[in-house]
């Protein structure tokens, strides 16, 4: 189990993470959703113990992963890198030194994968497209069968038919043998359907940790003639709100009961749950849930 525990970050003057404490499974697929800046890679870089953290502390199975031979070798940090020196070196050379560090590195896997993808793996890694490199960088994370894989915006250079040929890979993969994987993203409507759970950071504090059912379930939209939805929202925890007309639309924090569900229908209210891509947005912008 991961477990992060009053851990704050700082880069200088600079705060990037704030008091957070977040336990995760063995097992699992989880995304980490934030807007740009919020925080994301800063929790990752210390999951995948890149760096320290400046208070609290952060455990994998009970230890400091930081320089930690035992823990370091089962964390596969996949991310959008354009590195100078891999730059100079061949995908083959680049997959050889991946599979050297991985104890559960599947070769078979692999050339499967390289196949599947289409990778020249005779090719520089400078001389490849970026959907290129996230596929060769995606395949790295696959084949390395980590116990704990991190794929931080790994696949941002790929078109919507190779992300979807990743996602049915990993999926079918992780069926067949279970990890923790955590996903930073920005394609959360075509990725949401993974998670089992979702963490959303905004201005380096967690607001949500649930699984990513039970917080669906805990978001709400209200619409209606703008007077009744004004009735049934008032004293409740609102995320938005935007009218057209005489209609409004409200995006309401927090379950409803079967007695609150029964009443909005009497009242000609249409109830819906916003997806998590909706919620998430909601709930890091301006004037949302955190502020």
């Amino acid at each position: 189990m991961i477990n992060f525990e009053n851990v704050s970050l700082q880069y200088g003057k600079n705060a990037a993470l704030s008091n957070v404490s977040v336990q995760l499974p063995e097992e699992g697929i989880c995304g980490v959703l934030g807007r740009n800046g919020a925080g994301k890679t800063s929790f990752l870089s210390l999951l995948c113990a890149y760096r320290r953290p400046t208070s609290g502390t952060v455990t994998i199975s009970g230890e400091d992963p930081y320089e930690n031979a035992n823990i370091m070798p089962k964390i596969s940090f996949v991310h959008d890198s354009k590195s100078e020196v891999e730059n100079e070196i061949k995908v083959k050379d680049k997959i050889k030194i991946a599979a050297a560090l991985r104890p559960n590195w599947d070769a078979a896997y692999a050339e499967k994968l390289i196949k599947l993808f289409d990778i020249p793996v005779k090719k520089k890694v400078g001389a490849l497209s970026h959907g290129m490199r996230s596929a060769v960088n995606v395949m790295i994370g696959l084949a390395s069968q980590a116990p704990i894989t991190v794929y931080d915006e790994a696949y941002l250079g790929m078109d919507a038919a190779m992300r979807k040929l990743f996602i049915n890979e990993l999926l079918e993969d992780y069926m067949e043998r279970p990890k923790l994987i955590l996903f930073s993203t920005h394609f959360v409507n075509e990725m949401e359907g993974l998670f089992s759970e979702a963490i959303i950071i905004n201005k380096g504090q967690v607001l949500v940790h649930d699984e990513s059912d039970a917080l669906r379930q805990r978001g709400t939209t209200v619409i209606g003639f703008i007077e009744d939805v004004d009735h049934f929202i008032d004293n409740r925890e609102v995320l938005s709100e935007r009218t057209l007309g005489r209609q409004k639309e409200a995006v309401l924090f927090g379950e409803l009961s079967e007695k609150e569900r029964q009443a909005a229908k009497e009242n000609g209210l249409e109830l819906s749950q916003p997806s998590l891509q909706d919620l998430f947005i909601y709930m890091t912008e301006e004037g949302g849930r955190d502020s």
